[in-house]
């Protein structure tokens, strides 16, 4: 199906008389300040930080603007018109109580700025907006997206919670013909209604459970994504990314389920009418379509170059939105033959001596490591020897222990909730505990065999150990390549 989205709902809501105050001066509030500066808007800025590393810029760009720093409650919100939010800010806070009617975030300008350009066009012509949301994958899928229609000769920005700031592309990206941003829940939460052609809700596991107040929170978070939105591609194998009753919007769903009766955790067949599927044709497992003339393969499975069960429920996903807008099928499966992925997320290192070494260490959640688990084992001839640990951010590590006593040879544990995984495995398969990463990763090489999969995917935070865990993935890279990759090469030049 090809979605025409012509007409949206009247333009945003025009905010009350009176400054507009901006709250946080990270990526985002720096973006909202610019924005508001170019169009001549009255504004102030209030960050809790004493020196927050956006203020030079904001004084180079927006000398004229008001800076307080310090704490909210010093300010009196009351005289201001608009209270927009950086991602970073809670708005649960009781300091936003007199103006709770009033708090938006950046992407709700974002959405104004099309509205008011939709009103100026003659034709009352606007850019396409792709949004994405999930637990797990967004960043993937999102950017996998943006380069099928870059690839299909479409003039893409992309954006949001992935890189540059969505009111940074309206500036710097003015004629985009189509905007995907990958959207994140704390941008959701302030975003009264996003107005995308196409909203995408990948998955939902545990996560940022504090900032939402459980996982009731997160989803309804999340699910503002669907808001205004002219079509809904939704996970069928997983609920919780279900547009709620009163979110009337068409839908096209993507399944991964294969086996007959394989149903979720509420008992019902998830998969069964989902219009993106995988199915066997003629001995091959393939990507496919449910049209109006029956099922169509796209593509073989194995031609994704995605690893995984996980990576061709992403690819499903990204078929689903890009043919929505109309994206040619050629272009789409080009992309997904030759998309390697992200850095940090279920990235090949190395394949040395029949072992492949993978590092998913953007894995900082249950949800995420199993997805990889739940993905990879399938695929291997051997078993993975899983390499997890970090600040657990009290996660229920249970999950992890029967897709790993199906698909793994041994877990290895390391960092500050490395007992904690310990308690919820050990009863399942062989666990190992150590102190650090290096620690982990020489024990894995000593007892993979050739079919294994060393996966690094940590179910947790890096911050115990390392600053991010784009860190916590260089550092496996970096013992990959000296410990596995020149122990290989070397073994090649003695034989």
């Amino acid at each position: 199906m090809t979605l025409s989205v012509t007409s949206h709902a009247p333009a945003s809501p025009v905010p009350a008389e009176g400054p507009t105050l901006v709250v946080g001066l990270g990526v985002s509030g720096q973006a909202i300040a610019r924005h508001l500066s170019d169009r001549g808007i009255d504004f102030a800025v209030a960050d809790t930080r004493s020196a927050p590393p956006g203020l030079e810029n904001l004084r180079e760009h927006a000398p004229q603007a008001e800076v307080h720093l310090g704490p909210l409650e010093a300010l009196d919100l009351s005289r201001f018109g608009e209270v927009v939010l950086s991602p970073g800010i809670d708005p649960r806070q009781a300091v936003f109580d007199p103006v709770r009617e009033r708090l938006v975030g950046e992407i709700a300008l974002f959405v104004r700025a099309l509205d008011e350009r939709q009103a100026r066009d003659a034709q009352g012509r606007r850019p396409t907006l792709i949004a994405i949301t999930g637990s797990n994958a967004k960043s993937t899928v999102t950017t996998l997206v943006a380069r099928m229609a870059e690839r299909a000769g479409r003039d893409v920005a992309v954006g949001g919670n992935l890189g540059t700031a969505a009111l940074t592309l309206l500036r710097e990206q003015p004629d985009a013909e189509l905007y995907v941003l990958e959207l994140s829940s704390f941008q959701l939460e302030t975003t009264p209604e996003l107005k995308a052609d196409v909203a995408c809700f990948l998955n939902l596991s545990e996560d940022h459970l504090d900032r939402h107040d459980g996982m009731r929170g997160y989803q309804a978070a999340k699910r503002a994504i669907f808001r205004g939105a002219g079509l809904a591609v939704i996970n069928a194998d997983d609920a919780w990314s279900w547009p709620a009753e009163e979110d009337a919007v068409a839908r096209a769903s993507f399944s991964v389920r294969l086996d007959e009766g394989d149903s979720g955790d509420d008992g019902e067949e998830l998969s069964e009418g989902a219009e993106w599927r995988l199915a066997e044709q003629d001995g091959t497992l393939m990507l496919c379509h449910v049209a109006s003339e029956g099922l169509h393969g796209v593509m073989p499975a194995a031609q994704v170059r995605l690893a995984g069960r996980h990576n061709q429920a992403n690819a499903l996903a990204a078929l689903a939105m890009g043919t929505a807008i109309g994206l040619a099928q050629e272009a789409m499966v080009a992309e997904l033959e030759h998309f390697a992925g992200l850095p940090h997320r279920g990235e090949l290192i190395a394949d040395v001596a029949g072992v492949r070494w993978i590092n998913d260490s953007k894995g900082t959640n249950v949800g995420a490591t199993l997805a990889a688990i739940a993905g990879l084992g399938p695929t291997l001839d051997g078993k993975l020897i899983l390499l997890a640990g970090g600040q657990g951010k009290g996660a229920d590590f249970t999950p992890l222990a029967a897709p790993l006593a199906r698909f793994a040879r041994e877990a290895v544990l390391f960092g500050q909730d490395a007992e904690r995984l310990s308690l919820a495995l050990e009863d399942s398969l062989r666990v190992s505990r150590v102190a650090t990463l290096a620690e982990g990763m020489a024990h894995a090489q000593r007892v993979a065999r050739p079919g294994d999969c060393v996966l690094l995917s940590p179910a947790c935070a890096s911050l115990d150990q390392f600053p991010n865990y784009m860190v916590r993935g260089d550092a496996f890279r970096d013992w990959v390549s000296e410990h596995v990759m020149d122990a290989g090469n070397e073994g090649e030049a003695d034989g």
